[in-house]
């Protein structure tokens, strides 16, 4: 019934027999319920605006072989978003850890010094972006410097100072309190995390576990056939947070350790469910090139540092950006049981609206994403009304290859937010296939397009624009595949 995490430099203890918060009480309630911790601020309540921006440090669990498990990681994440369990062993630092009035951060100092705050609101959010993407490079980049505040609004200041600030702390060769003090807080958040037993949370309307081991998990899954799975919640979220649920039970996937496991080889890619899409961003860059373009538009960095790849696939959303993308890298899903483990196509798994082939007593266990051969021209597009931050209107990924005469030998088209769920465009690849790669023929095939789908009309487009955008991205990768 308890949790401990670090927060002002010592171990923190919630116990919920002895208090007031639930099980899905967030991270920004709990803060905003201390009078010292008034930084942090509710904007939206939906990960949309940043201003409750928090950075959190964790150990990388010993599976991951992104970094090693004696080293911390930095995050920004959207308190809004973290339900209070979901910290247990891990290091919560807000905008009144970095500094004081007399002796300010690098950070706070470069704000002051651009006049990058006006009413303040946003200020905090900022700030922890920032200082998230300091302590992870502090040597960043202008592209990097950007995507750190792609999830941060401000309504009043403008972002040329703020940025202006970032641009100056990232020149700072500097060691605040907690490069100092990182060996005591590694020592301290593995003393947190030396118990391997399950995290149990009951109160009298609310059930949250947190496994550690697959063996955990399946026992679970057996006792509460009907919990709710959740991994980084950024989705499930929004249930208690927007629509006020309160959700009876829940798994928690987000330290069960074998599902964070990260290999390459030679040919392919195997990435535990449970890797969050920001770590899998930054191993893909140069590999999977396609990948990488849409998982940088996605959501913001704060969301992306704790959804899942395995949660978004799951979630089996037709505007789901991410297995759009991976249906033309011919990614395939290992399902996994207590007993044993299978595997499927990823667009065998995907069967109807929020719909899959996932039997009830198995887990997406891990995504296999082979390498592209150099023969295959892969990319991906989103239609939105902001870049980032933005669910897409329409999405589009393709796999092309063509023999030493422009023929197309094989062709995969899959478009998102033009029906139920995510889709081939069948009829136009078998159209397409063993004809030469010219616009005429494109231009034919749109015509086909125009009927393969019936999408709906919604705040986001109209069905009659939907269609338009459809062909005009096939005729896109055309121009770019040429």
């Amino acid at each position: 019934m308890k949790i401990s995490f670090l927060l002002d430099g010592k171990i923190t203890e919630i116990d919920f027999n002895k208090s007031n918060y639930t099980p899905t009480t967030t991270v920004l309630e709990y803060l905003r319920s201390i009078s010292t911790k008034t930084g942090v601020k509710e904007g939206c309540a939906e990960g949309d605006c940043g201003a409750c921006t928090i950075t959190v440090a964790e150990l990388q669990p010993p599976t991951s072989n992104l970094q090693p498990p004696t080293s911390l990681t930095y995050r920004a994440l959207n308190s809004c978003l973290l339900f209070l369990p979901s910290i247990n062993g891990k290091q919560l630092i807000t905008v009144e850890n970095l500094g004081t009035s007399k002796d300010l951060h690098v950070i706070q100092q470069a704000m002051v010094d651009t006049d990058a705050s006006q009413c303040g609101f946003c200020t905090p959010g900022f700030v922890m972006s920032i200082f998230a993407q300091y302590k992870a490079n502090s040597k960043s980049s202008e592209e990097q410097i950007v995507d750190a505040l792609t999830g941060n609004l401000c309504r009043c200041t403008g972002y040329r100072p703020i940025m202006d600030a970032a641009r100056i702390s990232f020149k700072a060769d500097y060691k605040d309190e907690f490069s100092e003090k990182e060996t005591e807080t590694i020592q301290l958040l593995q003393e947190i995390n030396k118990n391997n037993d399950i995290l149990k949370i009951e109160t009298d309307e609310q059930k949250y576990f947190i496994p550690k081991t697959l063996t955990q998990l399946f026992e679970l899954k057996k006792k509460l056939p009907n919990a709710n799975i959740v991994s980084g919640s950024t989705d499930t979220a929004l249930r208690v947070t927007i629509g006020k649920e309160i959700i009876k039970e829940i798994i928690d996937l987000s330290q069960t350790f074998e599902l964070k496991e990260f290999t390459e080889t030679e040919t392919e890619f195997k990435i535990g469910s449970g890797v969050v899409l920001e770590d899998i961003r930054n191993a893909v860059e140069t590999k999977l090139p396609a990948l990488y373009k849409m998982l940088s538009v996605f959501g913001a960095k704060q969301i992306r540092n704790k959804a899942t790849l395995g949660g978004n696939i799951g979630t089996a959303s037709p505007i789901g950006d991410i297995s759009m993308t991976l249906f033309a890298y011919k990614t395939k899903l290992v399902l996994a049981n207590s007993k044993s483990e299978r595997t499927i196509d990823l667009d065998k798994f995907i069967t109807g609206y929020r719909k899959t082939e996932l039997n009830q007593d198995e887990i997406i266990k891990t995504i296999i994403i082979p390498k592209p051969s150099k023969n295959e021209i892969i990319n991906a597009y989103k239609i939105s009304k902001r870049s980032h931050l933005d669910i897409s209107t329409v999405s589009a990924s393709f796999n092309l290859e063509k023999d030493s005469k422009g023929i197309v030998d094989k062709l995969i088209i899959v478009y998102g937010g033009m029906s139920a769920m995510t889709q081939h465009a069948t009829k136009t690849e078998e159209f397409l296939i063993d004809k030469k790669w010219t616009e005429e023929n494109i231009l034919e095939a749109q015509k086909i397009l125009e009927t393969e789908f019936t999408p709906l009309s919604d705040a986001r487009s109209s069905a009659q624009a939907r269609v338009i955008m459809c062909k005009n991205l096939l005729m896109k990768f055309y121009n770019e595949s040429c």
